[in-house]
């Protein structure tokens, strides 16, 4: 498993969301490459921070009405591709 700064993991998580938005989905794509404390914990943080929303018991949204997503860095582009 390749090592990511909390940083990438945030984005990671909010690409994720991003592109599945249900957090099942989103858990299972994201388990190849991170763990799943990790992804817990960053679904935790965004919801906290209000920049993810939970709407209904499976769906996550990002709120870009109050945050805008965070550009994605060169190295993980490959990596949302893939999931």
């Amino acid at each position: 498993m390749t090592e990511f700064s909390s940083e990438e993991k945030t984005i990671l998580v909010q690409y994720g969301i991003k592109k599945y938005e249900n957090e099942s989905i989103v858990n299972e794509k994201l388990k190849a490459i991170l763990s799943e404390k990790d992804i817990k914990r960053n679904i935790d943080t965004l919801i906290g921070t209000q920049r993810v929303r939970r709407i209904g018991p499976e769906i996550l949204q990002n709120n870009e009405s109050h945050t805008e997503l965070p550009d994605l860095p060169e190295n993980l582009k490959s990596i949302i591709d893939t999931l």
